[in-house]
């Protein structure tokens, strides 16, 4: 089974710029973004973050309020803090042998930056791979990682997968399955998700007073690292931007 997709990914595969690299500091930026976010929407974004700190030194030079204000519009700002300080450790010390020590880095980017950028012998599994592989019953090498996310983005979908033109089809035992809606994500308007959005936008832009602000927003947003107030306490700023 593996032989075919292979051969299905060497016609089909997507072009990402991310696959161009093997870049350990490149692939984490990719990592980080794609978390929630749409591939179409974080290309443009990979590129430009990349072009303005084009290595993990660049980045950790930079004060944290740069890459927040460089983060806006692609949501999850807490993914901007934790790559800034991710960066930092590594200018500081170097890469950890376990990459789960970095901020923000779980199983599944270790795994994806070791696969990609390290050569290491681990498949990571993301929702894609594991829907392909739970559907065919079948368990692929690391080598066919990205073949496995271009088949479950773009043919074997969530919920009405495209078995006309699979490559697998032949020996897949979930061949014309159809499946269940997924659990829609909370509504985004009017929601505190939102708000908190809003709110850190508008101190993006400027130094703004804490009584023109969502308070409640503020102090979630504080929490996280994100804001901060400036000296004084009347004023809410991004951190490092005082």
């Amino acid at each position: 089974m593996e032989p075919a997709l292979l051969a299905w990914f060497a016609e089909h595969g997507r072009d990402l710029p991310w696959r161009r690299t093997r870049d350990p500091y490149a692939i984490l930026v990719s990592e980080v973004m794609l978390q929630q976010t749409q591939v179409e929407r974080v290309i443009p974004r990979y590129l430009e973050w990349l072009e303005r700190w084009p290595s993990a030194e660049a980045l950790a030079a930079a004060p944290p309020a740069e890459a927040i204000r460089a983060w806006q519009g692609l949501g999850y700002n807490r993914r901007a803090l934790n790559l800034h300080r991710a960066a930092r450790r590594i200018a500081a010390e170097g890469w950890p042998d376990d990459l789960t020590e970095l901020p923000g880095v779980g199983p599944y980017t270790a795994a994806a930056i070791a696969n990609f950028a390290l050569g290491g012998d681990v498949l990571p599994v993301d929702t894609n791979v594991s829907r392909v592989q739970e559907r065919t019953g079948h368990r692929f090498s690391p080598a066919a990682a990205q073949a496995l996310m271009d088949l479950g983005a773009t043919v074997c979908l969530a919920r009405i997968p495209r078995c006309g033109i699979c490559a697998l089809a032949s020996g897949c035992p979930s061949r014309g399955r159809r499946y269940e809606a997924l659990r829609k994500q909370s509504r985004y308007e009017g929601s505190f998700r939102q708000r908190r959005a809003q709110t850190l936008r508008l101190v993006a832009e400027s130094e703004l007073p804490l009584g023109d602000l969502d308070r409640e927003a503020v102090q979630s947003l504080a929490r996280d690292g994100l804001v901060q107030l400036a000296p004084g306490g009347t004023k809410v700023t991004l951190p490092g931007s005082c």
